[in-house]
């Protein structure tokens, strides 16, 4: 969901939210307000629904560079474990995993 939706806003970032259950990312959550632009995304955090189980983010980058940014970096150390950034073409090999300290993790897919 979160490789079509980035190439569905393209050239504009796409964000979102991550939730689990039992460690294991099940949902994403669209946040009302969220601004999208080629340049960025902004999260209107204070619209989230207050939730336990919502673990970090996800987030395109109209370019094939998938670091994180220091606006991408603020975003993480304020907003849960994991975050993920996909870069164009917004395929299973563009992706990258981050925790909130901006260190890249890896993350199975299941």
């Amino acid at each position: 969901m979160i490789i079509a939706a980035s190439r569905d806003t393209h050239p504009n970032e796409f964000a979102c939210m991550l939730r689990a259950d039992d460690g294991v990312i099940t949902e994403v959550i669209l946040v009302p307000g969220t601004i999208s632009s080629q340049q960025s995304a902004i999260l209107r955090l204070h619209m989230m629904p207050i939730d336990l189980s919502i673990v970090g983010s996800a987030h395109s980058h109209p370019t094939p560079n998938a670091t994180p940014s220091e606006a991408d970096l603020k975003l993480f150390s304020n907003s849960g474990q994991v975050h993920l950034i996909i870069g164009y073409p917004y395929d299973m090999e563009s992706w990258k995993a981050y925790a909130r300290n901006g260190q890249e993790i890896l993350l199975d897919i299941i």
